[in-house]
């Protein structure tokens, strides 16, 4: 299990660096990262339906899509629409938040037009509603994230949740591994250890908030470095949350992995879990002034 996941992160890691490097170097900040983020938003969601028709539920295939592509669309929007002047502003929540209002509207409007009878629309739509915010919604922030500032700190405002959250991800597994005695959460997630969070996101956090400290540095901002520390922490936390949420997804539809797409590290879902928590968090960490410039 561990040479799969090893060959598959390194590969995973250096096709991200490639895609950040190229958009680094883009005319338009976000226009390489945007493609991927829609084609992840498709996957993800195919397995959202996966783990929904598990536990019983159909909610419209086409409706569900179509919802929770609209939020990542809305906030992939100002790439392509916004003037210049008002690409950096928060004029550009406005899309994504049309976007998620628009996906709702079409689960909605899909589930009015299949109605037969009274016993399954309003658990239908509560699964679409939930691929919609969970995915769509949370996905829409990464992209948001990338465009929080504009270049070098939209690029770097990415990079750091990025960077701080798999590699909390990794010290976790690392001293799970090590150390592990007592179950974090054994209903959902029984390899989480208490000594494996504490640990890993600790040296997760020291180690992150060094670097993107020198990094801050190196380009130009004097950061404190216990305001980039309590970043890393939030982030860190956000992360292993979301993946513990992930998991109780993955246990209430009776099904280990997301999908067997990524061997050795599950589904496209478990790869994005401790991002899709991570990234509201940071978005607000940067847009808020508590890092960055």
């Amino acid at each position: 299990m561990l040479r799969p996941r090893l060959i598959y992160g390194t590969l995973i890691i250096g096709l991200l660096s490639a895609f950040c490097w190229a958009d680094a170097h883009a005319a338009r900040e976000g226009i390489w990262l945007a493609p991927l983020a829609l084609l992840l938003c498709g996957m993800a969601t195919h397995e959202m339906l996966v783990m929904f028709r598990a536990a019983g539920r159909q909610p419209i295939v086409w409706a569900t899509h179509l919802g929770t592509l609209l939020p990542v669309l809305g906030a992939c929007a100002p790439l392509v629409w916004a003037a210049e002047s008002a690409r950096f502003t928060s004029g550009k929540l406005a899309w994504f938040a049309g976007g998620m209002a628009a996906g709702l509207m079409v689960a909605i409007l899909a589930e009015v037009r299949r109605y037969r009878q009274p016993g399954q629309a309003i658990a239908n739509l509560a699964c679409a509603a939930l691929s919609i915010l969970y995915i769509g919604g949370l996905l829409g922030f990464v992209v948001q994230l990338r465009l929080v500032h504009s270049d070098p700190w939209g690029l770097a405002a990415l990079v750091s949740m990025l960077g701080t959250v798999k590699l909390s991800d990794s010290a976790q597994y690392v001293f799970g591994n090590w150390i592990g005695k007592r179950k974090l959460a054994p209903e959902l997630s029984p390899g989480k250890t208490w000594e494996g969070a504490i640990y890993g996101l600790a040296a997760a956090v020291v180690v992150a908030s060094l670097v993107l400290w020198l990094v801050f540095g190196h380009l130009g901002i004097d950061q404190s470095l216990a305001r980039v520390a309590l970043y890393c922490l939030l982030v860190g936390f956000a992360g292993l949350s979301g993946d513990l949420a992930e998991s109780m997804l993955k246990r209430d539809a009776g099904v280990k992995d997301s999908s067997r797409w990524l061997p050795g590290l599950g589904g496209v879902l478990d790869m994005l879990d401790s991002l899709l928590f991570a990234a509201p968090v940071a978005y607000f960490c940067w847009a808020g002034g508590l890092v960055g410039p």
